[in-house]
């Protein structure tokens, strides 16, 4: 089916932070349309984003450049054309940037491209997007993994760590769990407000109160799941994203929010070690930085057996990078992010070598999201089991949650739920 025509347009995130935008038609006469994400805390070999850095215009985060390069050099190349299939196109406006990076072209041009072709073949083959991505055998609903408190980066508080989220693993279905994870959101407002603690909340959706320790979100947590109704552990558990490499300075981890104090790799490895021994936690995200390589060796080693430990900056969804860390025993998940390789094809083949190697794959949403839900349908394609897309609130993370809703309906009695089998060593 060839492409015959595609339109670029400068759009606005969830921040108001400029990104890109296309909409692609087939000969058939099918349009399809994607937006591409941005993060605030990003790994440094992630795909190149292309940003203007004009002052004049949103600071410098303008995509206009990325926006021409689509119009003017990528829809030239690949109007008229028949790609036989995702990988052909994929790999054709990877050879047409021509870098390691996609810093040529910008891989924010290159993947809205890729995503809205995905999206207007599966609307053309009259199938599901899922399917498109996963075959006929994409049936299995994740855990919604909820960041109902944010911290460092993504939230103006007193807390160092990024992301603390609940996994509520113990319902039957999708939809009963989404309803214990907002449930659970909603009593931890009120419990803060209770406390007198603001109720404000960060980029992702959840509540940002300074707080009078990292663990004291932890303990607030468990609060609210317990008042909402839900065990600890049995029903609801943690998982927390750290984001570590915010954290590194100099070899060590800066404090920076609660004491600024510096500890060593081995003294965050025994504080992780401690949560889980007093928390029911399942999983750990980015519990070391990307460039601690020694560190995450010895996470692993203590703490691998028992949780999942994923990988995010430190594999930045590249399936080279991803298998080195198979060799070196590094973690046992990955973190999965269309916008950190550019691709759809070369999102699927790194979540292939994952699963290959028995690793899970986490798939996940950036801070400056858009209403696209594309990764709603990723996350079942792949049969990832557990997805993280914000909180109880914010229209472009509770997108993704409605899509999910419609794809188990969709699917009836055909579909499973997740649950706690979805997170490794649980």
């Amino acid at each position: 089916m060839e492409i015959i025509k595609m339109n670029a347009l400068e759009v606005l995130d969830s921040r108001g932070n400029p990104t890109v935008e296309v909409d692609l038609q087939l000969e058939d006469g099918t349009v399809a349309r994607a937006m591409v994400p941005s993060g605030a805390s990003t790994g440094e070999r992630e795909a190149f984003e292309l940003r203007d850095g004009d002052k004049k215009r949103y600071g410098g985060k303008g995509v206009l450049k990325a926006v021409e390069n689509a119009n003017t050099i990528i829809a030239p190349n690949i109007i008229g054309r028949d790609f036989a299939n995702q990988r052909e196109l994929d790999y054709y406006m990877i050879n047409l940037d021509g870098t390691p990076n996609k810093s040529k072209l910008g891989a924010n041009a290159i993947l809205a491209v890729s995503m809205a072709y995905a999206r207007a073949c599966a609307e053309s083959a009259g199938i599901s997007l899922y399917n498109y991505l996963g075959g006929s055998n994409a049936y299995l609903l994740p855990v919604p993994c909820m960041n109902i408190i944010n911290g460092g980066k993504h939230a103006d508080n007193n807390v160092d760590f990024q992301e603390f989220m609940i996994a509520p693993h113990g319902a039957k279905s999708f939809s009963e769990s989404i309803r214990m994870g907002v449930e659970v959101f909603h009593t931890l407002k009120g419990i803060l407000k209770s406390k007198g603690y603001s109720t404000g909340v960060g980029d992702e959706g959840g509540f940002a109160p300074d707080l009078k320790s990292n663990d004291e979100a932890v303990e607030v947590i468990l609060e609210a799941i317990v008042k909402a109704g839900f065990k600890p552990g049995n029903e609801v558990s943690i998982c927390l994203d750290p984001a570590a490499s915010e954290l590194w300075e100099d070899g060590k981890y800066k404090m920076f929010k609660s004491t600024g104090k510096f500890i060593s790799s081995d003294e965050l490895i025994k504080l992780w070690e401690s949560w889980v021994n007093q928390y029911p936690i399942v999983l750990i995200e980015d519990g070391l930085a990307e460039n601690d390589w020694q560190g995450w060796a010895k996470l692993t080693k203590t703490l691998g057996h028992r949780i999942e430990l994923v990988g995010d900056d430190i594999f930045c969804t590249n399936k080279a990078i991803l298998s080195e860390g198979i060799k070196q025993n590094i973690a046992n998940s990955i973190l999965i992010k269309l916008n950190q390789i550019g691709t759809v094809t070369e999102t699927l083949e790194t979540i292939e070598l994952a699963h290959r190697n028995n690793y899970n794959t986490f798939v996940s949403h950036r801070s400056g999201e858009t209403s696209d839900s594309f990764i709603a349908d990723l996350t079942v394609a792949v049969g990832s089991g557990h997805l993280k897309t914000g909180s109880g609130c914010r229209g472009e993370r509770i997108e993704k949650f409605n899509q999910l809703l419609r794809i188990e309906n969709e699917l009836a009695q055909t579909s499973a739920f997740a649950g706690k089998k979805a997170f490794k060593n649980a």
